[in-house]
């Protein structure tokens, strides 16, 4: 729908549109631009006051204005308005939802065009190190839940003019603004084009979470693949490490996750603490923290099908201080492994001032009464208390977290069934990460499947930064035409 010539038809089609009078966040007020009547719109909040201000008092002042009628809208404004983010638009839905989003709107009488003046300043806390992706050494930056801001700390670092960022809106009443990042030369164009489809194509009222609900919409998760498939990141460097690698980031306003396409399993072991050691001391971490994947996965499994099932084996290698049995074990894993992510899970939720304190008490306290009360045994707790370590030490927590999954299924398969189990549980783990949907059909396993050894030495190894650079064998290939 257009905008009326006549300032009285605009002004009532607001009044019917939005709550004016209601809400009162929502300010407009008439105005003489000389002898021009003229409309202003905004949110209370959202716009420079001081700036539009001066706007304002600079196009009534007399000594300003030579002339007291506006024959031509743009040239008025070319001449008139000097502030760099001015545009003009006749379209309503254009003037609602900028308007809703931040850019103030004049309405002058006898044009069918509103100017949109973007004099936006949005709430935006401290940008602070992220708690998740937390450094020794480094940046202490992190993304923020305003779009613009995250844009400029990406363009501070990448000062490339092939640097683009692409805009959308997403949402039918939210209409969310997403951004997508990119270098021109080095981007994959067919999976370029096909995030810009699937963003012009997502039919959802709002982006209720974000960034994490942009994610789901994507690429929609079965129940069976637990692992995560599109990594996010709080942390300018490792976005702009991504970038310039030839990926592609989103940027979702009110939102300080950025995901990075496209994405593997690989992606889930990387830390930008590697690069801030030398190359032998980030090699030793990076291959740790691949150690510390199936230690993960399979050190309480493989615990408890020793202990309940292969008992005078565990009494002699040491596994075991005195006899158990099957179900015994059984009961001790579960309510060790259900004790630990309570403790885990408390002391993450709970306010900073106390969640040192709660960690403490829960570790010794709880897991002596524990043991005292034979809810758990020592050499349990020792084996989960391991597992747990191995946990946090992998950098991606939805990676982490879809591990724990796993790691449950084959406790419970192993529990039940024994060794049958455990094998069972242990190929539909292996077969439900095998079959992990990415977007983008790229494998998964890239550089691992399809086989690219030097892209694999660059993941497992840290490189000396003059042998690390992006090089063309990153280039994963073309991408496949079913969704």
């Amino acid at each position: 729908m257009n905008l009326s010539a006549k300032l009285e038809e605009n002004i009532k089609y607001l009044k019917e549109t939005l709550p004016l009078e209601k809400s009162f966040d929502l300010i407009h007020r008439t105005l003489k631009l000389g002898r021009t009547s003229a409309c202003f719109l905004g949110v209370n909040g959202f716009c420079k006051a001081e700036l539009l201000q001066q706007i304002f008092s600079d196009l009534q002042n007399p000594l300003y204005m030579k002339d007291d009628k506006i024959e031509d809208i743009a040239e008025y404004v070319s001449a008139k308005i000097g502030y760099v983010q001015v545009s003009l638009t006749g379209s309503w839905d254009t003037v609602l939802r900028n308007v809703l989003s931040g850019p103030a709107a004049l309405f002058v009488d006898g044009f069918p065009q509103a100017i949109l003046i973007d004099a936006r300043t949005y709430p935006a806390r401290s940008m602070t190190e992220p708690d998740l992706e937390r450094v020794t050494k480094g940046a202490r930056d992190g993304f923020v839940e305003t779009l613009l801001l995250n844009a400029n700390l990406i363009r501070r670092r990448i000062r490339s003019p092939k640097l683009c960022f692409s805009l959308h809106s997403v949402g039918t009443e939210s209409q969310t603004d997403v951004a997508l990042a990119y270098l021109e030369d080095s981007v994959n164009r067919e999976l370029l084009d096909r995030i810009h489809e699937t963003l012009d194509s997502l039919n959802v009222t709002s982006l209720t979470m974000g960034a994490k609900s942009l994610e789901e919409l994507l690429l929609p998760k079965r129940w069976w693949n637990p692992l995560p498939s599109i990594q996010m990141t709080e942390r300018p460097d490792v976005a702009c490490s991504y970038l310039s690698e030839g990926h592609i980031l989103i940027l979702v306003d009110n939102s300080p996750l950025v995901l990075v396409l496209p994405g593997t399993i690989f992606q889930f072991t990387q830390s930008p603490e590697d690069y801030y050691n030398s190359p032998p001391v980030g090699t030793y971490f990076r291959l740790v923290r691949f150690l510390c994947i199936p230690v993960s996965l399979l050190l309480m499994p493989l615990f408890l099908l020793f202990a309940a099932y292969y008992t005078d084996f565990s009494l002699r290698i040491g596994l075991l201080s005195e006899p158990v049995t099957a179900g015994q074990v059984f009961f001790y894993v579960l309510a060790v492994e259900f004790l630990l992510d309570l403790f885990k899970y408390s002391s993450a939720l709970s306010s900073g001032k106390f969640s040192s304190s709660l960690s403490l008490i829960s570790g010794l306290i709880i897991g002596d009464i524990a043991v005292s009360l034979h809810w758990a045994s020592a050499e349990v707790l020792f084996y989960a208390a391991v597992t747990l370590l191995a946990s946090l030490s992998i950098n991606g927590t939805d990676f982490a977290d879809g591990l724990k999954v796993y790691r449950i299924l084959l406790i419970l398969a192993t529990g039940f069934w024994g060794l049958a189990g455990f094998c069972t549980a242990l190929a539909l783990v292996l077969l439900s990460v095998a079959t992990t949907p990415t977007f983008g059909g790229f494998s998964y396993f890239w550089p691992l499947f399809p086989f690219n050894r030097k892209a694999l030495g660059r993941l497992l190894l840290r490189s000396p930064t003059p042998k690390a650079q992006p090089a063309s064998i990153w280039n994963r290939g073309r991408i496949k035409t079913n969704r």
